[in-house]
């Protein structure tokens, strides 16, 4: 698989458990939860997914031939503002890796949009307290 590729089945496995637009070939619009993707032909399963008319649907599911687009319709994640928050509390031990989606704090703590998923003890704990107040003001803001 070429690197090209490996970008955007990252790029489309980014979308899983998301709010999105998807428009099918024959114009039909459809907005819901993507709950997955199939990477061999790109069909999807849409949660709680509504269509233009309103009407909702608990799953639905599309063949990938007739998905013609599919958009994101949240902001996304600030994770270069998040390390900045980071770096605050953690001088000189904050490596962000944005294009892989995470943040190493002291070599040990992995975080990401999610919060710590590697890491255990103090260390980890204050970086999740970081992370809860830098997702609390976030949704302050908005």
């Amino acid at each position: 698989m070429s690197l090209a590729q490996r970008k955007f089945f990252t790029e489309v496995a980014a979308l899983a458990d998301k709010h999105v637009t998807v428009v099918t070939t024959t114009g039909k619009k459809f907005t819901g939860t993507l709950l997955g993707i199939n990477p061999d032909n790109l069909s999807l399963c849409i949660a709680d997914a509504k269509d233009e008319a309103g009407k909702v649907s608990h799953r639905i599911l599309l063949n990938g031939s007739v998905v013609a687009q599919i958009s994101s319709t949240e902001k996304p994640f600030d994770l270069a503002s998040l390390a900045s928050r980071l770096e605050k509390v953690f001088p000189t031990m904050v490596k962000l890796y944005e294009d892989k989606g995470f943040i190493w704090v002291m070599d040990k703590v992995k975080l990401t949009e999610r919060g710590v998923v590697e890491g255990s003890g103090p260390a980890a704990e204050r970086v999740q307290r970081v992370y809860d107040l830098f997702m609390s003001d976030a949704k302050t803001q908005a």
